[in-house]
């Protein structure tokens, strides 16, 4: 049997509503609403993001995770960025990562 987690409030889009609700079970469970199962690049780029948000209280933008996913994959950061999160940095890395919906980035 599955253990349920209690879900932190969200929006009516699925973003979380406080930030620092988020722990890396509720990542999971987010993720796996998304039908994503989280790979070890995933979790690169989500603890990433979450290390930025807790230093600058704004969510990190896509320039500034696929800087840091270069410095482990050269070359293909930018690829395997869009790889991880095909529908989009905001609609899928965002939700999972905690992140309150970005203000100047689409969902669409």
């Amino acid at each position: 049997m599955r253990d349920t987690i209690a879900m932190p409030a969200r929006d009516n889009e699925g973003y979380l509503i406080e930030p620092a609700e988020w722990n890396e079970a509720v990542a999971a469970a987010l993720a796996a609403e998304l039908g994503i199962e989280l790979s070890p690049e995933h979790w690169e780029a989500i603890r990433f993001m979450r290390r930025y948000y807790d230093e600058h209280q704004v969510a990190a933008d896509a320039r500034h995770v696929i800087k840091h996913l270069e410095e482990r994959h050269p070359g293909r950061a930018r690829q395997l960025l869009f790889e991880l999160f095909p529908y989009g940095y905001p609609a899928q890395a965002c939700k999972i990562a905690g992140m309150k919906r970005p203000r100047a980035w689409s969902t669409g």
